[in-house]
């Protein structure tokens, strides 16, 4: 008797970078930590994420905290390295966090392995209500409130605009002026619209996620703004780029904001949109490429 109490009472928990071999049980933990989600939605995403060239020295997918073996926790971890302001910074969307309940006085060692390397930037992008006050807890700060849902097709278009789509077949060459060429060219594989309007003092690259919101028992169609470099090049672009959506039966924009958008059409709202980072760099409004949004779907 007691072996058997020594043995029951010798938990064996670790946490550790998730493999390859690791995929088909870490969908099983996630499907259950988010039933509404189909297995697929799963797959696809880490597909993508294990097809994307990544900055080196991190995990490709995130960690998992396993007993006896058995993988009882994960948290994805979807990292990018990005040019800001002339330098490379590298950027880490937290994901899909999730703990089986028998182990979840367990979960802080594996928010500590994901939140470990401090030179990054990490972002939270989609944290329920109930747990605001937990990522504040964690030393998060919020940076989008809310968000705005534009009306572009109703503002003025500037003057001798041309808008383009780029394609998931268009040659990296056709737009190697654009420093942006192959995040417009991937993220139109991962089934956003990657659009890009010239004017006579340049091109500007947009990435939008079809979307659709609910109100009452309509559906009503429409986009995230997901990639500019600027919300003042949406702002002067709107009327294009809204009646090229329009087109396109995409009737709004949603974008992250801290409160009502001068020189735009539409409501601002704070029941969606809040997100959070942690670490040196702030992130800007206006760029959610290669998050979860983007390789797992809205």
């Amino acid at each position: 008797m007691v072996n058997v109490l020594a043995r029951v009472s010798e938990v064996k928990i670790r946490c550790r970078q998730i493999a390859d071999s690791d995929i088909g049980a870490i969908v099983g933990l996630l499907n259950r930590g988010f039933p509404e989600r189909r297995p697929q939605y799963w797959v696809r995403g880490l597909e993508r994420q294990a097809a994307r060239l990544l900055p080196p020295g991190y995990p490709t997918y995130g960690y998992l905290l396993e007993n006896d073996g058995v993988p009882v926790g994960v948290v994805l971890l979807l990292f990018a390295e990005l040019e800001v302001d002339g330098r490379m910074m590298t950027r880490c969307n937290l994901s899909s966090w999730y703990v089986e309940p028998g182990f979840r006085s367990h979960a802080s060692l594996l928010i500590s392995f994901a939140l470990r390397h401090r030179e990054v930037t990490y972002l939270n992008i989609s944290p329920a209500r109930h747990t605001w006050s937990i990522v504040e807890a964690q030393g998060f700060k919020r940076y989008s409130s809310g968000q705005y849902l534009a009306l572009p097709a109703l503002s003025p278009s500037a003057p001798r605009v041309q808008v383009r789509q780029i394609r998931p077949e268009t040659s990296p060459e056709a737009s190697a002026s654009m420093p942006e060429s192959e995040l417009l060219i991937a993220h139109a594989g991962y089934g956003c619209l990657s659009l890009v309007c010239t004017a006579a003092d340049g091109s500007y690259p947009f990435v939008f996620l079809p979307l659709q919101r609910r109100t009452g028992p309509l559906r009503i169609p429409g986009a995230q703004l997901v990639y500019c470099r600027d919300i003042a090049d949406f702002i002067r672009f709107a009327g294009a780029l809204g009646r090229f959506l329009l087109k396109r039966w995409a009737l709004f924009v949603a974008l992250d904001a801290n409160g009502p958008i001068d020189g735009l059409i539409g409501i601002y709202r704070e029941s969606r949109g809040r997100k959070y980072f942690k670490g040196p760099d702030e992130p800007r409004l206006g760029d959610l490429a290669f998050s979860e949004l983007v390789l797992f779907g809205p």
